[in-house]
C-alpha cells in the first residue's frame, strides 16, 4: 500500500503534503528576485540548448541534436550552467545580470542533486569578487523568511542565515579538518599528486594509487571536510587552488590560490563564486587541461565553444556566482530532499 511518502508527486494527497514547500519556494524566488531588481540588476533568459554543456572535466552534460531544414544534424547539449551565455552579454555591455535557469547535468541523483534543477546566477562587472559575499548572506535571509524560519536545517544541523558567515580559505580548512599541508602540493597549474597521496595516507585517509591530485583533493573533501562547514552559521570557503579553479583568475598575493570560494550552510555546498578570468589564451589551455582529464577518468570530451573564448576579448573584469536555488529553499524548509522542492521533479 503506498504512503504519501512513496506516492508519485502527481498523486493529490502528496501534492497536498509538499504544497506548503513549493509555495515557500515561491515567496523565495520572488523576494529574490525583488532584493536583485532594487540592485540594479536585469533579469536574462539564457538559451538552453549550448555547443558545449561547460568544460569542466567531471560535469557531464546531456545531449541532444539539432536537425536542420536540410535533414543535417549537428550535436548540442543542455547546459550545465548559464555561465558562457551570461559572460556573452558581460561582454555585449551589461553590467548587472541575473538568471533563474534550468541547467541539467548527467550523472547525479541523490538527496541533494537531480538532473535537472534551477540555477540562480549572477554577475557584476567590475569590483572585488568578495562583494558576492554580500549577495550570498542576503539571499540564506530571504529564503528563512520567505520559509518563517529561524533557522536553517538538513540532517539534523542547524545554521543561522541572519548571522554574518565565516570565511576560512581551502588550504586552512585542510588543515584544520584533515591534518593536510594543501598548498605544498601545487604550484600554479602544477599539482603533485604523490605529496598529497603521502600526507593523506600519514593521516589515515583511503586514497588509491590511481588517484590523481584533483580526485583525492575531491575526496579528501567531501569526506573530511565539507561535514564540518556551516554549523551554526554559514561558512565561505575561499582561495580554491588555482588547479581547481578553471574560471577563475589567480589571486593576487599567491598564484597557487585563485579568486575562487564556495558557500555553505549545514554541510551543504550552496554556491560557488569566482573572480572571473578574461584572458581567452590562458581559457582556451585551462579548457584543453579539463578536457584531456575528462579523456583519462571518462574517456569522453566536450567541444570547446568558440564563439565564448572570443567574446572574452570584450568581456570586462567582472565576478560571478552560481546557487543551487533547490537546495537553498531545501534547507529553509527542512525538507529531506531535493525533490522535495521542485514543482515536477522527474520520475
Amino acid at each position: 500500500m503506498k504512503t504519501p511518502e512513496t506516492s508519485p508527486w502527481w498523486d493529490r494527497a502528496r501534492h497536498a503534503e509538499r504544497r506548503p514547500l513549493l509555495l515557500a519556494r515561491n515567496r523565495t524566488q520572488a523576494a529574490i528576485r525583488d532584493w536583485l531588481g532594487a540592485q540594479d540588476f536585469i533579469e536574462v533568459d539564457p538559451a538552453a540548448l549550448a555547443i558545449s554543456p561547460g568544460n569542466e572535466a567531471h560535469l557531464h552534460g546531456f545531449a541532444t541534436d539539432l536537425i536542420g531544414n536540410d535533414g543535417g544534424s549537428q550535436r548540442m547539449y543542455l547546459h550545465t550552467s548559464p555561465e558562457f551565455a551570461m559572460k556573452k552579454l558581460l561582454a555585449a555591455g551589461e553590467e548587472r545580470i541575473f538568471a533563474f535557469s534550468h541547467v541539467w547535468r548527467n550523472r547525479e541523483r541523490t538527496a541533494l542533486h537531480h538532473p535537472e534543477f534551477t540555477m540562480l546566477e549572477w554577475y557584476r562587472a567590475g569590483g572585488d569578487y568578495r562583494e558576492l559575499f554580500g549577495d550570498c548572506a542576503h539571499y540564506l535571509r530571504l529564503a528563512a523568511e520567505a520559509a518563517g524560519a529561524e533557522m536553517l536545517q538538513h540532517r539534523g544541523i542547524s545554521c543561522d542565515p541572519f548571522a554574518t558567515p565565516e570565511v576560512m580559505s581551502v588550504a586552512e580548512a585542510f588543515d584544520r579538518f584533515a591534518g593536510i599541508d594543501l598548498l605544498a602540493t601545487c604550484d600554479r597549474a602544477e599539482t603533485d599528486a604523490e605529496a598529497l597521496r603521502a600526507q593523506a595516507r600519514a593521516q589515515g585517509i583511503r586514497v588509491g594509487d590511481a588517484d590523481g591530485w584533483s580526485d583525492m583533493l575531491s575526496g579528501i573533501l567531501v569526506e573530511k571536510v565539507e561535514p564540518h562547514l556551516g554549523h551554526d552559521r554559514p561558512l565561505i570557503l575561499d582561495r580554491y587552488p588555482a588547479a581547481e579553479a578553471a574560471l577563475a583568475v589567480p589571486a593576487k598575493d599567491d598564484p597557487r590560490e585563485a579568486e575562487r570560494f564556495e558557500l555553505y550552510a549545514c554541510g551543504v555546498e550552496l554556491a560557488n563564486g569566482f573572480g572571473e578570468l578574461t584572458d581567452p589564451v590562458e581559457q582556451r589551455r585551462r579548457f584543453q587541461m579539463e578536457m584531456q582529464e575528462k579523456q583519462r577518468v571518462y574517456g569522453e570530451t566536450y567541444p570547446l565553444d568558440e564563439d565564448f573564448l572570443t567574446a572574452l576579448v570584450q568581456m570586462p573584469p567582472a565576478s560571478g556566482c552560481a546557487l543551487g536555488f533547490d537546495r537553498l529553499v531545501m534547507l529553509a524548509t527542512g525538507a529531506p530532499r531535493i525533490d522535495e522542492v521542485l514543482w515536477t521533479p522527474v520520475a
